[in-house]
C-alpha cells in the first residue's frame, strides 16, 4: 500500500475558500448575529482571485471589485446590483403603487373576477374530472401497480404446502460476503470421524419399547459416542415450542421492528380487561376532577346568576359527589335568582321528597301559573285521586287552553258520564283540538256522536282525520253503503285547500285496516288513489307498486283495495289482473280467487294465462268437471292455442284418459300443429312406453320441424333407451348439424359417447360444441367433468383455467371449480374470490353454503341457502339441497315449511331436477315425490 492519505485526510490548497466558487463566505444561523466564523477580507479574495488569473493565463475577474476600470465605476455598479428590482419586495411597492389604496370598488371588483372564475370552473369542471379519471385510467392500465403485476403470482401461493414454505431458506446477512469469503478461505478444514458418520446412520432407525402397561411405542433414536440414546421426539416437541416462540415475536413484531424499540407489546388475550381497567381509571379521573368542575360551575353561576342550566349544571354535579344537601342548597338558590324557569323548579322538585316537593311545587306555580308542565307535576305530587283532581281543577282555570291538562282531567274520572262532561267542556274552551273532538265522539252514543263529529268539522274543516272518524263511524253503524263519507271529505278538503297527498291517503287506509275497519279503508282507496294523477302519467305502474309496498308491509286488505281500484281504470290490463291474483292466492280464499279469475277471464277472454290459472286452481280443487268446461269455453275464445290444448290433454292424462289425450293430441296436431304440441304427442307416447308409435310420431315431427332441437333429442333418447347407440348416435350427429346452437343436443352426444367408453370422442364432440356455442358455462362444464371422469385431472384443471377466462361470470364454473377441483383448504377463499365476480349466482350461493355446512357453521349455511332460494326459487336443485340440510339439522317445522313452499313453488328447472322430472318413468310424480327422488341423487 503507497503511503499517500486519502482525499479527505489531505491538507487544503493554498489560500482555499470553501464554497468560494458559488459566492458562498460563510453562513448565517437564527443565533448569530453575523456569518458564524470570519471570511477572507476583499484584499485577500481579490490577491486569490488574481494569483489564479495568472496561472491560467487569463485576465484578473472583475467580481468582488476586482475590476479593470477604476474605483469609481466599481462602487456604481455595485449600487445598481443593490437597487435590482429582481430583490423587490413585493410586499413592499413603490414608485406608481407606493401611495395606492385599496378600496370598495376594487373589493367588489375583486369579487366578480373571482365569481366568474368559479364560473368557468364549474362549466368545465365536469369534463375536466372525466377527462382527468380516464387519463388516470389509462396510466394506471398501462403502469399498473407492483401489487397489481404479482396477484396471480400471490394467488399461486395458495398452493405452496407447508413443507414447501419450511424449505425456503432465509436471507443471509450479504453485507460482509467478500470479508467472510477471505476468511473462510483461511479457515482449515479436517475430516469427519466415522463415529459421527454412523450416529447420523443409527439415526434414522427407531426403537420399540415396552411401557409397564404393556403398549408398544416407537421412538426415533441415535446413538451416540458414549452409548446414550438421543430422543428425537423430545428434540422436535422443543423445535416446535421454539417455533412458536418466533412466530409470538412476529407477531408482536408485525406492528415495528422489535430491534429498533418500535414492537408492539400488547397481551391479545389481556387486551380486552386492560382495556376495562383503563375505562375505571378514566372514570376514577373524572371523579377526581369533580372538585375543578365544580369551581367552573361556581364561576359561571358567579358569573351569571340568572343562567339556569348552570345551577342545575351544579346541583346534579353535587348529586353526583353524593352531596344531596349541597345540591338542594345550590338549586334552591338557582329557584330564587331564576323564578320563571321551569326546568329550574322541576330539577328542585325532582331532589327533595315528598313533602317538601310540595311545597316546592306550590312555590314554582306561583310564579309560573300558566306553565303545564309544573301544574302536571304538582299533580303528580299527589297521592289521592281527589287531591288530583282539585290540582287539575285549578290548573284548568289558570292555563284553559292547554290540552294535556284536559286530557289528564278526563283520564282522572272514573264515571263516563262525568268523563263526557269534562271532554264536552274542553272542545268549548279548545275548539280547535282534533283530539278532544274525537275522544268526545268516541264516549257519546252513536247519533251524539255524529253531531259531535258534525260540529267538529264545523269547527275544523281541514282535519282529515275528523272525516275518517265519521267514515269509521258509519261502519260502525252499519250504512257505510248508504252515506259514502270519504266522497263529501275528499270534495270539503279539497275545497279548503287541505287535501294530503296520495300517499298519506294510503298510511291513512293502513291504519284503519290495523284496526279492523275494513269499508273505511276500502273508502279511502276508492275516493283517493287517483288523485293528484293525471292520464299522462303512468298511473298503473305506481298504482302496482303502492300495492306491494302495502304487501311487503302486511296490509293486504289495502293492497286488495288498490288491485281493485286500478282494474276499474284498467280493465283489460292483464298484469293487473295476475297480480291480484297471485295476492288472492297467497293470502285470500280459494272462493275469492276463484271470483277474481271468472271476472279476469270476462276481462281478458284472450289472456291463456288466466285461463289457465283458473283451469289449474279448479283442478287442484279435484272439481275435473268444472275445469273441463272451463277449458272448453277457453277453447272457444281461443281457438287452435296450444296452451290450452296442452292443459286439456295433461288434463286427460293425469285422470287416466289415455284415449281422449290421444285423442285431442290427434286433433291438435290437426288444428295447431307447432313443434311443441309434436313434441308433446312424442313425449306422451314414450310415458306409455309405446315406444316405436312414438318413433314414427318423431319422424313424422322431423320432416315438418327440422329444426325442432328437441324432437332430435326425443329421438335419440328412445333409441338409447332400447339399447340402439349407433341409431342414437346418427340421431343426435344429424340434430347437431340441424340445430348447431342447442346446447342440450351437444351434451346428450358427448355424453352418450362418454357412455360407449369413447371418452376421446367425447372431447371432440364438446370441442366442436364450444366452437358452434362459444362461451357457454354448461359446455366448458361438461367438458372439465368428462376430464375428471376419467381421472385426469391435470387435464381438468387446465380446462377449467380457460373456461374461467372465457366465462368468468358464470356460478357453474366456480361452483365446479370449488368442489371439485380445489383442497378443502383452499375452497373459502376460492369461494369469496368467485362471490367477487359473480352477482346473484343460486349455483353458487350453494355451493358456499356446503362450505359452512362442512364446517359446521350451521346458522351460515341456513342463509346462504335461503339466499340461493330467493335468488331463483325455479331451481329444483336448490330446493334439494336445503331440503337435505334440514333433513340433518333442520326441525320438523322448518322442514314441513321448505317442502310446503317448494310445492307451492313447483320449480322446473335444475341440472339434476330436470334429469328426473323429464324421466318417462316419473310423469305422474308429485312434486315432493320428485324432491325426494333428486335429493337421493345428489352428490
Amino acid at each position: 500500500m503507497s503511503g499517500r492519505k486519502d482525499f479527505l485526510s489531505q491538507p487544503a490548497p493554498e489560500n482555499y475558500v470553501a464554497g468560494l466558487g458559488r459566492g458562498a463566505t460563510g453562513f448565517t444561523t437564527r443565533s448569530d448575529l453575523g456569518p458564524a466564523r470570519e471570511g477572507p477580507t476583499p484584499e485577500q479574495i481579490q490577491e486569490a482571485l488574481a494569483k489564479r488569473a495568472a496561472l491560467l493565463g487569463t485576465a484578473p475577474p472583475t467580481a468582488y471589485g476586482a475590476s479593470t476600470r477604476g474605483e469609481k465605476g466599481g462602487k456604481a455598479e455595485k449600487e445598481e446590483d443593490d437597487n435590482d428590482d429582481r430583490y423587490q419586495d413585493p410586499e413592499n411597492e413603490t414608485g406608481l403603487f407606493a401611495y395606492g389604496q385599496y378600496d370598495r370598488e376594487d373589493d367588489e371588483a375583486d369579487q366578480v373576477y373571482q365569481a366568474v372564475d368559479e364560473k368557468m370552473d364549474k362549466r368545465r369542471k365536469a369534463r375536466r374530472e372525466a377527462r382527468e379519471r380516464q387519463e388516470m385510467e389509462e396510466y394506471e392500465s398501462k403502469n399498473p401497480k407492483i401489487q397489481q403485476q404479482f396477484a396471480d403470482l400471490k394467488r399461486s401461493l395458495a398452493s405452496v404446502s407447508d413443507e414447501d414454505w419450511a424449505n425456503i431458506p432465509e436471507v443471509g446477512d450479504l453485507t460482509g460476503k467478500n470479508r467472510r469469503a477471505r476468511q473462510n478461505l483461511r479457515q482449515r478444514f479436517y475430516a469427519v470421524p466415522d463415529s459421527v458418520i454412523a450416529n447420523a446412520r443409527d439415526s434414522t432407525g427407531f426403537d420399540t419399547t415396552i411401557s409397564d402397561d404393556g403398549a408398544e411405542s416407537h421412538v426415533p433414536r441415535g446413538e451416540n459416542a458414549d452409548g446414550t440414546i438421543t430422543n428425537f421426539a423430545d428434540i422436535g416437541a422443543a423445535r416446535d415450542k421454539v417455533l412458536q416462540v418466533r412466530l409470538d415475536q412476529a407477531a408482536e413484531g408485525s406492528s415495528g421492528d422489535v430491534a429498533s424499540g418500535s414492537a408492539s407489546s400488547i397481551d391479545p388475550k389481556g387486551y380486552l380487561t386492560s382495556l376495562t381497567k383503563s375505562e375505571m381509571k378514566a372514570g376514577e379521573v373524572e371523579i377526581g376532577d369533580i372538585k375543578r368542575v365544580r369551581t367552573l360551575l361556581e364561576s359561571v353561576t358567579k358569573t351569571n346568576p340568572k343562567h339556569s342550566p348552570g345551577w342545575i349544571a351544579i346541583a346534579r354535579l353535587e348529586e353526583i359527589a353524593g352531596r344531596i344537601g349541597a345540591a338542594r342548597n345550590y338549586i334552591a338558590r338557582g329557584c330564587e335568582l331564576c323564578p320563571k324557569s321551569e326546568d329550574v323548579w322541576l330539577e328542585n322538585i325532582r331532589l327533595n321528597d315528598n313533602h317538601n316537593a310540595k311545597i316546592i311545587a306550590a312555590n314554582a306555580i306561583k310564579n309560573n301559573d300558566r306553565s303545564t308542565r309544573l301544574w302536571i307535576e304538582a299533580m303528580k305530587l299527589e297521592s289521592d285521586a281527589r287531591a288530583k283532581k282539585n290540582v287539575l281543577r285549578q290548573a284548568i282555570l289558570h292555563v284553559p287552553q292547554s290540552v294535556t291538562i284536559w286530557k289528564e282531567a278526563v283520564n282522572l274520572e272514573e264515571n263516563p258520564d262525568d268523563a263526557r262532561l269534562l271532554l264536552a267542556k274542553a272542545t268549548e274552551m279548545i275548539p280547535l283540538s282534533v283530539e278532544l273532538w274525537l275522544a268526545l265522539a268516541r264516549l257519546e252514543t252513536p247519533e251524539n256522536a255524529q253531531k259531535v263529529l258534525n260540529a267538529a268539522r264545523k269547527a275544523v274543516p281541514t282535519s282529515r282525520d275528523i272525516w275518517i272518524a265519521a267514515a269509521r263511524l258509519q261502519e260502525q253503524m252499519g250504512t257505510a253503503h248508504k252515506v259514502n263519507v270519504m266522497k263529501r271529505a275528499v270534495q270539503s278538503l279539497a275545497r279548503d285547500s287541505a287535501m294530503p297527498k296520495r300517499e298519506e291517503w294510503i298510511v291513512e287506509a293502513e291504519k284503519c285496516e290495523e284496526e279492523d275497519a275494513v269499508l273505511t279503508c276500502n273508502a279511502i282507496i276508492r275516493e283517493t288513489l287517483g288523485w293528484g294523477l293525471d292520464e299522462d302519467d303512468d298511473r298503473k305502474d305506481i298504482w302496482m307498486e303502492d300495492a306491494k309496498g302495502s304487501i311487503s308491509r302486511g296490509k293486504y286488505e289495502t293492497a286488495r283495495a288498490i288491485y281493485a281500484y286500478a282494474l276499474r281504470v284498467f280493465v283489460n290490463k292483464k298484469s293487473i289482473w295476475l297480480a291480484a291474483a297471485d295476492l288472492e292466492r297467497n293470502h285470500g280464499t280459494k272462493e275469492s280467487l276463484w271470483q277474481l279469475l271468472e271476472k279476469g277471464v270476462e276481462a281478458c277472454p284472450q289472456s291463456e294465462d288466466l285461463w289457465m290459472q283458473l283451469a289449474k286452481e279448479k283442478w287442484q280443487a279435484g272439481e275435473i268437471d268444472n275445469t273441463r268446461r272451463v277449458l272448453g269455453r277457453a277453447f272457444n275464445q281461443n281457438p287452435n292455442n296450444e296452451d290450452i290444448w296442452l292443459a286439456a290433454v295433461k288434463l286427460e292424462a293425469d285422470t287416466d284418459q289415455i284415449e281422449q289425450a290421444r285423442e285431442l293430441l290427434s286433433t291438435a296436431r290437426r288444428e295447431a300443429g307447432t313443434d311443441r304440441v309434436w313434441i308433446k304427442s312424442v313425449a306422451y307416447e314414450r310415458q306409455l312406453g309405446n315406444k316405436d308409435h312414438a318413433l314414427d310420431l318423431v319422424n313424422q315431427g322431423l320432416q315438418l320441424y327440422p329444426k325442432a332441437d328437441k324432437l332430435w333429442m326425443l329421438k335419440g333418447q328412445i333409441y338409447e333407451s332400447v339399447g340402439q347407440l349407433q341409431q342414437a348416435r346418427e340421431a343426435y350427429g344429424t340434430g347437431v348439424r340441424a340445430c348447431p346452437k342447442s346446447v342440450p343436443l351437444w351434451l346428450l352426444a358427448s355424453r352418450l359417447e362418454e357412455k360407449a367408453g369413447v371418452v376421446v370422442k367425447a372431447r371432440s364432440v364438446l370441442d366442436r360444441a364450444r366452437l358452434a356455442v362459444p362461451k357457454n358455462a354448461e359446455l366448458w362444464t361438461e367438458s372439465v367433468r368428462v376430464e375428471r371422469r376419467a381421472n385426469n385431472i391435470s387435464q381438468a384443471k387446465a380446462l377449467m383455467s380457460k373456461a374461467l377466462q372465457e366465462v368468468p361470470n358464470s356460478g357453474l364454473l366456480w361452483s365446479e371449480s370449488i368442489w371439485h377441483l380445489e383442497p378443502r383448504t383452499h375452497r373459502k377463499p376460492r369461494s369469496l374470490e368467485a362471490i367477487k365476480k359473480v352477482d346473484n349466482d343460486p349455483i353458487l350461493f350453494v355451493t358456499v353454503a356446503r362450505i359452512f355446512w362442512g364446517e359446521r357453521r350451521l346458522e351460515k349455511a341456513m342463509t346462504w341457502f335461503e339466499k340461493a332460494i330467493v335468488a331463483n326459487s325455479d331451481l329444483g336443485d336448490v330446493w334439494a339441497w336445503y331440503y337435505k340440510f334440514l333433513l340433518q339439522h333442520g326441525t320438523d317445522e322448518k322442514r314441513e315449511d321448505v317442502l310446503t313452499k317448494c310445492i307451492a313453488t313447483e320449480p322446473k328447472h335444475g341440472e339434476i331436477w330436470q334429469t328426473v322430472s323429464k324421466d318417462p318413468a316419473n310423469a305422474h310424480k308429485t312434486t315432493e315425490e320428485i324432491l325426494k327422488i333428486t335429493l337421493s341423487r345428489l352428490e
